[in-house]
């Protein structure tokens, strides 16, 4: 189906202007000619539609809008009856908050926690809904002048107990490798505890400039992850408080058993950090140490050609007892 154009009438919505294009769908400013109020129109593009996967997440993303009424979630309209595959949002007067941060770097401290402090309240929301999103990043994070925030793209969210996602699933419908949890990168099954750590990682850049793990590739940050510890907080930006600190590393536990537990816990913290105790964390003392995939496998093939030689050492030693 050839492309729609600002002006044009799909079904009862007119087009006003195109807002943003990705690789999946167009997104449209538009208005609905039955109640005149201005909406978001999110059309895939054909070959898409075309494509099992993304046409999955597409629909999922819907479904589950659908069912979600937050202040903090994008509200997803129902309409059955449509002459083509689209969907319609409320309209949202804001930015992204990865263009903020492209255009200010790192965020006042105050107002990076204001923020975290929004998208908490918004995760608490569909976690009790049982929806773990699972696909938290700044690109996903709209803001408005009071920086008040809105949770979009549900493609690959569902529930906590549906089956987990592969690693191929995974490098195929997430753009970035930054802010995916360690279990994810394991391809175990991600839960609420997941978009917690998406939102550490995001506290952390928003306070610092900079996401906590690093790599030539997709491969290589998420092996730094699992791996290697990320600069502390406070080395970038000695206005972070240790509490706050603190809070970070809790919600970037690497497992997580470890990590809090909600995102009420995580909030709460983040309200009344003088209530938070610092651990002594060997995260503090080691980060410099720096680990790689191929140092691992060297320390493998040094054990198994020690092996022989221990077993050796060990027959000499019986022989000689038995003297």
């Amino acid at each position: 189906m050839t492309s729609l154009r600002p002006g044009a009438q799909l079904d009862h919505y007119r087009l006003e202007n195109l807002v943003a294009r990705s690789g999946m769908a167009s997104i449209y400013r538009g208005t609905d000619l039955q109640s005149g109020r201005p909406v978001a129109i999110k059309i895939p593009h054909p070959e898409v539609e075309a494509d099992p996967l993304f046409y999955d997440r597409f629909k999922r993303e819907e479904e589950i809008g659908k069912k979600l009424d937050h202040p903090g979630v994008m509200k997803v309209y129902g309409d059955d009856d449509r002459s083509r595959v689209y969907m319609v949002m409320e309209w949202v007067d804001g930015r992204l908050l990865r263009q903020i941060l492209s255009e200010e770097k790192k965020l006042p401290i105050e107002r990076a926690v204001r923020i975290t402090l929004g998208i908490c309240e918004a995760l608490e929301y569909i976690h009790t809904k049982g929806v773990v999103h699972r696909d938290l990043k700044p690109e996903n994070i709209m803001v408005d002048r009071e920086d008040h925030v809105k949770l979009i793209d549900f493609g690959i969210a569902g529930s906590a107990g549906m089956r987990r996602l592969t690693f191929a699933k995974l490098t195929r419908t997430m753009g970035t490798p930054d802010y995916i949890s360690p279990e994810q990168v394991k391809s175990k099954r991600g839960d609420a505890r997941s978009d917690i750590y998406a939102l550490g990682v995001m506290l952390y850049e928003m306070l610092t400039g900079e996401v906590p793990f690093h790599g030539p590739n997709a491969f290589a940050i998420m092996n730094d992850r699992l791996l290697n510890n990320p600069v502390p907080p406070r080395e970038l930006n000695p206005q972070i408080s240790p509490q706050l600190q603190e809070i970070i590393y809790r919600a970037l536990e690497r497992n997580p058993a470890n990590r809090y537990a909600s995102a009420r816990e995580f909030a709460h913290d983040l309200r009344d950090p003088s209530q938070v105790g610092v651990a002594e964390r060997p995260e503090l003392r080691d980060w410099k140490k720096r680990r790689s995939p191929m140092s691992r496998r060297i320390l493998f093939y040094i054990i198994l050609a020690l092996i022989p030689v221990v077993i050796f050492g060990l027959l000499l030693y019986v022989a000689m007892q038995h003297k």
